[in-house]
């Protein structure tokens, strides 16, 4: 036995072997030791080799989900080892051999996965000029390819995927950039070749060719799809009928947001990493898991589609109107995840509850159905008509399974009387048992005159006559004693072993049965995998279409008008996370750009409100381009390619840059990609360095974008000489957030009202924060000593400027005044000698 341990798991050494014995699952080894640390299990001891005690450890076959959900989730892999030989015919150890191997990106079962939350397996490829990327998500079949040439691109792809796992080549050059990712999986050079890739996906796929997906020619994308294919297809063991086609993104199809991005916005997870007080958050009301994933989809994929928008805004103002979207939410319920159903029907794990939920999403579909047609919107038909009406398989579902089935099928009772006739002969027999032992049990209480004797049964001994050890002088002769216990005696009758070899043959056949037809089921099921997969599609994106109507009538969103101009006008407008958990009324601002005003420059005190306004500005922008409507009162919003944001920094410690250079980082990225279509917002920058310093980049920074990039700028700052910003460039202008001084404190109006702020309020917030009296006190001298002109040892803040300023007040040195006045053509030698002194004297004065 351990000589076949050992063969099956040289197979697959560096995961982990669960290896089916009787009950239980058992590892050996170092696998043993290594999942009784992880699991908080027993560690013992089995037979001996070369003189050591073989090392042990196992968990219950019907528990075991339980623990490899735990292992999955600390980024374990685990090959599950089955017995696949008869043991009554097996000379040895009976045939066991691997079925499927768990990884983290290639889970399915339902108890093993975040129903909200997409759970992709990545692939990465580069040819030396591209990097090909793939995702390919298990549980639902989506597959979806692209490539680019930016390393910065790979880092948002898979900050916006999070894929579990991420498979790259060996000798892969490009290793810094996802060490830090968890779920890494080197592999072969051979399973990127891309004619290797190109014959898999055809086979998969049943086509000759990739053209009517649109992939061809992408083909750094392909070597990286065709590497997804060969792993699930080693890790699953079984046919993949829901992976039925592949889809290449386009970034210039969508709004382009890179990791900082995303990271700034909190749409799916807060700067803690958690999901409160997140834009999906907010949004998602939806009814099905499956649209709460295609939310969060569209969240961090805004859709560059004018056509697809104004379609997704048409449907969320129908349903708004006629108020469908309150009789769709709880039809919509009744469907729950039938996307993940599909897949599990597809791979053949399926379990009876699965199918009693496609049941219950198909009795569903004709209401849905009739809500849209009832509806009487053009908007709403190709929702409808996607949405399959499928009644033979609502009926058969219906009449083959039980209202509510077990969770496994191997105990039985999943399919409902009267759907197999033989099935309900063998189920009458063992039926009767119950009622036959009653009988058998009163007769040889009579006949033996033991009144406590009991006819019973167990699945180790079968059916047994229990007498007390006191009454055992009392046994006929003709008992044949079975099994002796302590205080009783356990008996077989030839009656009693005759009918019980007639009950158990019928319970087994009817399991037997009963398997076979489920298995039949699930091929009814699957020749309809395809419309299924599609109708299923349209309820998630119809859930997710219901929902933002929902929201937008709930929290008093407005349909935003999407043009070609460069625009972007907003009345009132709000933040839509922050307006949810503030107790206090929020205020809401306007704002105003376009191709005359560019640039906003922001001033205000900390705490005011400035990276709220910018926040909400691109939020706004990223609703509008899901085709959600939006918290604002009017929204007009021009064309936008991408959404950059420099908000905020921290140390990097694990690629050691400083928090500078993180600003620096993002900075640079920002100017190197931005365009005139672009939203940038950047939040006081430079303030990581020197005083001069960061003055100087900010000035350099804020012309470029507005000057030579004219992106949309938002452009948060202390530096007061900024605004002189307005005065020289005519796309710029200058705007503040308000605040009121009550004595030694502050209030914040968070009103943005045009014209740049006069001063920062700094020492009132430190005051706020706590700073201790003393240290406020010695402040204000040295404010005081500043602003004067005493003992400055900082650059003096300027008033509100006006007109054209300097970029830097600094006094002028006596010797250059001098050297300023000389002519030098007029000079004779003895003159310049003599002025030559006088420099030197000056320069020492100055």
């Amino acid at each position: 036995m351990m000589q076949q341990y050992l063969a099956l798991k040289a197979q697959h050494p560096d995961i982990l072997l669960f290896y089916r014995m009787g009950d239980f699952y058992e590892l050996f080894y170092d696998d043993a030791k290594k999942a009784s640390r992880l699991l908080d299990i027993s560690l013992t001891k089995r037979g001996k080799s070369a003189g050591t005690a073989i090392p042990m450890a196992g968990v219950p076959y019907h528990a075991a989900e339980n623990y490899l959900a735990r292992l999955v989730q600390m980024g374990e892999s685990v090959a599950i080892c089955e017995q696949i030989g008869d043991p009554a015919t097996s000379k040895g150890p009976v045939e066991r051999q691997v079925v499927r191997i768990v990884t983290p990106g290639t889970l399915s079962d339902e108890a093993l996965l975040n129903e909200r939350q997409d759970n992709c397996l990545a692939a990465v490829y580069h040819d030396g000029e591209r990097f090909g990327f793939g995702i390919l998500d298990v549980s639902t079949g989506r597959f979806v390819i692209n490539q680019f040439e930016q390393e910065e691109t790979l880092i948002a792809e898979l900050q916006r995927t999070q894929p579990a796992e991420l498979l790259y080549p060996e000798g892969f050059a490009w290793f810094g950039l996802i060490e830090q990712r968890k779920g890494l999986r080197r592999r072969p050079e051979w399973e990127f070749d891309l004619g290797t890739a190109r014959h898999l996906l055809c086979q998969q796929f049943g086509t000759r060719d990739l053209v009517g997906f649109g992939v061809e020619q992408s083909t750094t994308a392909l070597c990286a799809a065709g590497c997804l294919l060969q792993y699930v297809k080693d890790t699953q063991r079984t046919a993949l009928p829901h992976i039925n086609s592949v889809r290449l993104e386009r970034r210039q199809d969508m709004v382009i947001m890179d990791a900082a991005t995303r990271r700034n916005l909190e749409l799916t997870l807060n700067l803690s990493g958690t999901v409160e007080n997140t834009l999906a958050e907010v949004l998602d009301g939806t009814a099905t898991p499956m649209g709460s994933r295609l939310l969060k989809r569209w969240i961090h994929q805004p859709s560059r589609n004018k056509n697809e928008l104004s379609q997704r805004q048409d449907i969320i103002a129908t349903l708004m109107e006629g108020g469908h979207h309150e009789e769709l939410h709880p039809l919509l319920r009744q469907v729950g995840d039938v996307e993940r159903v599909l897949a599990r029907l597809a791979l053949r794990s399926a379990r009876p509850r699965d199918l009693s939920r496609l049941r219950a999403a198909l009795q569903a579909q004709p209401d849905i159905q009739a809500v849209l047609t009832n509806a009487q919107a053009e908007c709403l038909m190709p929702l409808a008509q996607q949405i399959s009406d499928f009644p033979e398989l609502a009926e058969l579902l219906e009449a083959a399974v039980v209202d509510t089935p077990p969770v496994v099928i191997r105990d039985g009772g999943v399919i409902r009387d009267g759907y197999n006739a033989e099935l309900d002969e063998l189920r009458e027999l063992a039926a009767g048992a119950h009622r036959y032992l009653e009988e058998l049990e009163a007769r040889e209480r009579a006949a033996t005159g033991i009144s406590t004797l009991k006819v019973a049964y167990n699945k180790v001994h079968g059916f047994y006559i229990d007498v007390s050890r006191a009454n055992s002088h009392l046994v006929p002769v003709h008992y044949v004693r079975r099994q002796t216990l302590k205080n009783n005696e356990r008996y077989i009758i030839p009656e009693l072993k005759e009918y019980e070899d007639k009950v158990l043959n019928a319970q087994s056949k009817g399991l037997a049965l009963e398997k076979r037809l489920y298995e039949a089921l699930l091929d009814r099921l699957l020749e309809h995998l395809a419309p299924l997969q599609q109708s299923a599609a349209a309820l998630a994106r119809l859930d997710v279409l219901a929902n933002l109507a929902e929201r937008a009538e709930s929290l008093n969103y407005c349909r935003p008008e999407l043009t070609d101009d460069e625009v972007i006008d907003i009345e009132e407008g709000r933040h839509p996370v922050v307006e949810q958990v503030m107790t206090d009324p929020f205020i809401a601002n306007p704002l105003s750009l376009s191709d005359e005003r560019k640039m906003l420059v922001i001033t205000g005190p900390n705490m005011g409100g400035k990276s709220t306004y910018m926040r909400q500005t691109a939020l706004i922008v990223l609703l509008a381009y899901m085709g959600s409507f939006v918290p604002a009162q009017s929204a007009r919003i021009g064309r936008v390619d991408r959404i950059f944001t420099r908000i905020g920094a921290s140390d990097d410690l694990a690629s050691g840059r400083s928090t500078f250079m993180v600003e620096m980082t993002e900075t640079a990225n920002i100017l190197n990609n931005a365009s005139r279509h672009s939203l940038v917002l950047m939040d006081e920058i430079g303030r990581g360095t020197s005083t001069y310093d960061g003055l100087a980049l900010a000035w350099a920074c804020a012309d470029a974008l507005a000057n030579r990039l004219h992106a949309y700028t938002l452009f948060a700052t202390h530096y007061f000489e900024l605004t002189g910003l307005a005065a020289l460039w005519p796309a710029v202008a200058n705007v503040h957030l308000d605040a009121v001084e009550h004595g030694d404190t502050i209030a914040f109006m968070h009103a943005v009202q045009e014209g740049a702020a006069s001063r920062s309020y700094g020492l009132q917030v430190a005051a706020l924060a706590g700073v201790p009296r003393p240290v406020l006190t010695l402040a204000r001298q040295k404010l005081a000593e500043l602003e004067s002109g005493r003992n400055v040892s900082a650059p003096k803040p300027a008033a509100e400027p006006q007109g054209s300023l300097p970029l830097f007040d600094e006094p002028v040195n006596p010797a250059l005044e001098l050297l300023d006045g000389l002519n030098p053509d007029d000079l004779t030698p003895r003159q310049a000698l003599e002025q030559l002194y006088r420099l030197k004297q000056a320069r020492s004065e100055g």
